[in-house]
C-alpha cells in the first residue's frame, strides 16, 4: 500500500516521525482524525493520535488502486475485470473495421482500440493512477462472478493480477510483438490479419510454434521467439524453425547474439 496520505494510503511511523508539528496538525485536520492529542506541544502525541486513528479507520486509507485487479473472460468477445468483487470495468467487441474493441464503464466507452490487449493495458494502467471512471452500476457482474480467466494467448499482462510470473510472461510477450506492430489475438500473433504462430513459456522455457507447424521449439527467450516467427515471414524460410541458423538471417541484426 502507498503511503503518501489519507488519500494515497497510511502514513507509516518512520514517515510522520520527519514531519513537523505543524505538518501533523495539518494531516490530523485533512484525515479527519477524532482521537484526542494528550499534549499539542508534543509531535510525539500528534503522532500516537494520527496513528492510533488510522488502526481504528483502515477503510479509510485504502486506495482503489491497492486492490488487486482481476480480469475475467466471459467469452472471447466479452471481458470484466474486477477489484475485489467490484466490476471496475468491461471490454466489448463491435464491427468497427480498425478499432473494434472497446472499454466500458457504467455502459459508456471511454476507449477504443484495435486489440484487446490494448485495452487491457488501458484499463489497467488508469486504474493503477486512479484516472479510470469509476464504475457506480452493478451490470454485467452476474455474468463475471466465475468466468474462466484469459487463455495463455490471451492473459492479464499487467502486475495487478494475481499471477505476476503470468503477466511477466505476457508482457515481454506483448513488448516483442510491438517491435514489429504484430497483433496478439486470441489464438496467437497476427499480423495483417495472417496467423504467424503462437509463443508461450512453461516452466521457465521459451518456445515458439509456426502457424504452419505442430510441434514446439524451444527459445532462449521471448525476444528470440517473436523474432523467428517475424524472420518466417521472409523469402529466408521455406524451413522448420528448428533448422534456422544464425547465418540465415545477418541482414537481421546481430543473430548471433540472440540466439547462442
Amino acid at each position: 500500500m502507498t503511503v503518501r496520505g489519507a488519500e494515497c494510503g497510511i502514513y507509516s511511523q518512520q514517515q510522520l516521525q520527519h514531519k513537523s508539528i505543524a505538518r501533523l496538525k495539518q494531516i490530523y485536520s485533512e484525515i479527519g482524525c477524532t482521537v484526542e492529542v494528550s499534549d499539542k506541544r508534543c509531535k510525539d502525541s500528534w503522532i500516537r493520535a494520527i496513528a492510533d486513528y488510522q488502526s481504528a479507520h483502515p477503510e479509510k486509507f485504502i486506495t482503489p488502486a491497492s486492490i488487486p485487479l482481476t480480469p475475467i473472460e466471459i467469452s472471447f468477445y466479452d471481458h470484466e475485470y474486477y477489484a475485489g468483487d467490484k466490476l471496475i470495468a468491461a471490454i466489448r467487441y463491435d464491427n468497427d473495421l480498425t478499432r473494434p474493441w472497446v472499454v466500458m464503464v457504467n455502459n459508456k466507452e471511454v476507449h477504443r482500440a484495435s486489440t484487446n490487449i490494448l485495452c487491457h493495458h488501458y484499463i489497467c494502467s488508469h486504474y493503477k493512477d486512479g484516472t479510470l471512471p469509476v464504475q457506480e452500476e452493478a451490470g454485467g457482474q452476474g455474468a463475471g462472478c466465475k468466468g474462466e480467466r484469459f487463455s495463455p494467448m490471451h492473459p492479464a499482462p499487467c502486475s495487478l493480477s494475481s499471477s505476476p510470473t503470468e503477466n511477466a510472461i505476457m508482457a515481454e510477450i506483448f513488448n516483442e510483438c510491438e517491435k514489429y506492430g504484430f497483433e496478439i489475438l486470441h489464438d496467437g500473433i497476427y499480423n495483417n490479419e495472417v496467423k504467424l504462430g503462437e509463443v508461450g513459456c512453461t516452466d521457465g522455457s521459451w518456445w515458439v510454434v509456426g502457424a504452419a507447424e505442430q510441434e514446439r521449439v524451444a527459445c532462449q527467450s521471448a525476444l528470440v521467439a517473436v523474432w523467428r516467427l517475424a524472420v518466417a515471414q521472409t523469402q529466408l524460410l521455406n524451413r522448420r524453425f528448428e533448422m534456422l541458423t544464425p547465418m540465415d538471417g545477418s541482414s537481421y541484426g546481430s543473430i548471433n547474439e540472440l540466439l547462442n
